[in-house]
């Protein structure tokens, strides 16, 4: 899938999904994607990621809210010019969605900011035909 990038000032972030058909069920209406981000700080200071919200949509309109701290169990404090990088999953009910969402990070002098997640699909081969 194309990788989407979404940039806040001094944080760039980058999404890739993939399909996984060895986890997925279809005939039962579950797909399984999996999808990498990388999180890059181009500022001067560091910056650490407190915590996630997600909206997921499927292919049907049904939107679900997760929120949580941190991301795969971690707070990453991300030093200037360093990457963070993560993959994670989302299952769902229909072989097409799409997930948005921000992170709440806060700076070296404790100023906590918003970073936008662009939106990006998750798509089953299956679902382009």
């Amino acid at each position: 899938m194309p990788i989407q990038k979404s940039m806040t000032p001094h944080i760039q972030v980058a999404v890739t999904t993939v399909y996984v058909p060895a986890e997925s069920r279809p005939e039962q209406n579950y797909h399984f994607f999996a999808y990498k981000i990388s999180i890059k700080n181009t500022g001067a200071r560091s910056a650490q990621l407190m915590s996630r919200h997600w909206v997921i949509t499927d292919a049907l309109g049904r939107t679900e809210d997760v929120r949580g701290p941190g991301v795969v169990g971690l707070q990453p404090k991300i030093a200037a010019g360093q990457t963070f990088e993560y993959e994670s999953a989302c299952p769902l009910n229909t072989s097409s969605g799409s997930m948005k969402g921000t992170y709440q990070m806060v700076s070296e002098e404790g100023e906590t900011f918003s970073v936008d997640v662009p939106e990006f699909y998750l798509i089953a081969p299956q679902a382009l035909h």
